[in-house]
């Protein structure tokens, strides 16, 4: 990392930035001491205990059917994952014919190759449903953040579809969904959610990538600080699930962002 981006992370690393409705400020906070980015995981401080709380049939049965779509890896030979890819390159640019799903267009939304099969690892299937859900629940989110329409730009941008997987991923480790249960506690508070609504986790996914591109402004952040602003997104997610003001998921202080 260069020694902008170093000086950059040290002037973040005190703040995370706290959104009420559509305004937002920093404030003191925890220092930034890992960053995400498919692979890297948050680790518990030594000494700190993990929450051991009993799920109900309810919670249990809702978590069961969430891992499963966990589980599903993306299959390029598959139809129904070949209709899902195309369906989302048509909300991304439905005045645009589609050549084929291996294709040089796929950059166009921000995936690393002409094969965006091969960037579904982190995220499976998942991660193309969350995106696809974003799409369709908020176009107009959706069409902002893929176009980069929203605040004063980077040079070196993230690439959006691929941001899109690392964010499945992320809430996927951050809610401790490959776990026997649910081990902190805005990981229950986000269980408890999903009793109530089983979309829960696509709408949280929309408002992390909302929160995300916001963090990305304010921070003034480049491609390789991606990974500072993403932990500064977690932060910020974990905070919000544990207000006692949030009871689902639209009752967030960013759901209304999006």
């Amino acid at each position: 990392m260069s020694s902008n981006s170093l000086s950059r992370r040290s002037q973040l690393s005190g703040h995370l930035v706290v959104f009420h409705h559509s305004s937002a400020f920093a404030r003191p906070f925890l220092p930034l001491t890992n960053m995400i980015l498919c692979g890297c995981t948050q680790q518990k401080s030594q000494g700190e205990k993990y929450l051991d709380l009993d799920l109900t049939r309810d919670q249990e049965d809702r978590l069961h059917r969430l891992r499963v779509r966990i589980e599903t890896a993306f299959d390029s030979h598959c139809i129904d994952h070949q209709e899902a890819l195309k369906a989302l390159w048509y909300a991304a640019f439905p005045g645009s014919q589609l050549t084929g799903l291996i294709s040089s267009q796929w950059k166009d939304m921000g995936w690393q190759g002409n094969d965006p099969s091969t960037d579904f690892r982190g995220g499976g299937f998942l991660s193309l449903e969350n995106l696809l859900f974003f799409s369709k629940r908020f176009p107009k989110t959706f069409q902002q953040l893929l176009c980069k329409k929203g605040g004063r730009r980077a040079t070196w941008e993230y690439p959006f579809a691929v941001a899109g997987v690392n964010i499945t991923f992320m809430l996927i480790q951050m809610l401790d969904l490959r776990s026997g249960k649910p081990r902190s506690w805005p990981a229950f508070r986000f269980l408890s959610f999903l009793t109530e609504e089983e979309m829960a986790f696509d709408l949280l996914y929309c408002v992390a990538f909302k929160v995300m591109d916001t963090l990305w402004l304010a921070m003034h952040a480049s491609y390789m600080e991606f990974n500072v602003v993403m932990e500064a997104t977690r932060l910020q997610l974990e905070h919000e699930l544990t207000l006692e003001s949030v009871n689902r998921i639209e009752d967030m202080p960013s759901y209304s962002l999006l």
